[in-house]
């Protein structure tokens, strides 16, 4: 399996990366917020677009993504408009969901974009094709807030995000009980080792899924995420606890 190194952070290799999601609704929010992750230690911000309430408003939007790259410096930066059926939200029409993403590669100020794997043929493409020509790596992104599919769907799926040229695929699940996340893990498991040849992220959320979210050095998953304060997805937990249980784990592997 390749890794990637992006600002110095070898995705794929060692301890899962830390991403930390910033969701403020407005310019000053997004000040704030990013000045309480100090002292912090994390990996990879994503900036959850869908939260900011002037995001389709392109002078707002690259007014918040210039702000945002300033203030973080060299720190790996995630752009994700989550859209309302993958649990996010905002609304948004495939048209202005690929036009917001490329003018947020455009910006030169992002190292990832998410993509969700779903969008449509057409526009998962036209955007892929488009981040890479800018030389902007691609998350292409599922998620299922309602239940958790069979073991070879979640295969099927993460394999399709590869065969897009997806840089790294990632799968989000909602667990309706323990067997449902061991599914998440043997699957996960698989296809890193069977299937996938780059990094992948997987998990099941909810607090029943929070083992998923620790133990992704084991299983095969290349990044998780944590809270700063407000939690972007149901199981996310304090960054610092999860440094410490990550800490703990690759030491004992």
């Amino acid at each position: 399996m390749k890794t990637i190194e992006v600002r110095n952070i070898v995705f794929g290799q060692g301890k899962p990366k830390i991403c930390i999601p910033v969701m403020g609704k407005t310019i000053d929010d997004l000040k704030k917020e990013i000045e309480d992750l100090k002292g912090l230690s994390f990996d990879v911000i994503e900036w959850r677009m869908d939260h900011f309430i002037d995001i389709l408003n392109v002078e707002k939007a690259l007014e918040a993504i210039y702000l945002i790259r300033n203030l973080l410096k060299d720190i790996v930066l995630l752009a994700t408009f989550r859209t309302l059926k993958e649990g996010g939200e905002m609304d948004i029409s495939n048209e202005d969901y690929v036009s917001l993403n490329k003018v947020i590669i455009d910006s030169k100020q992002i190292d990832f974009v998410d993509v969700e794997c779903f969008t449509g043929e057409k526009e998962v493409k036209e955007i892929i094709d488009y981040a890479h020509e800018n030389g902007v790596y691609v998350i292409m992104s599922n998620h299922d807030f309602d239940k958790t599919p069979s073991y070879d769907e979640i295969i099927y799926r993460l394999r399709k995000m590869q065969e897009y040229n997806a840089d790294i695929p990632k799968i989000a699940l909602m667990p309706q009980n323990k067997e449902d996340v061991l599914t998440l893990l043997k699957a996960t498991k698989d296809m890193s080792e069977k299937y996938a040849d780059r990094p992948i992220i997987t998990m099941s959320m909810s607090g029943m899924g929070v083992i998923s979210r620790l133990a992704g050095e084991v299983f095969g998953s290349c990044l998780t995420f944590g809270a700063a304060k407000k939690a972007s997805a149901p199981g996310q937990i304090n960054v610092n606890e999860l440094n410490e249980v990550l800490d703990i784990l690759h030491r004992s592997i």
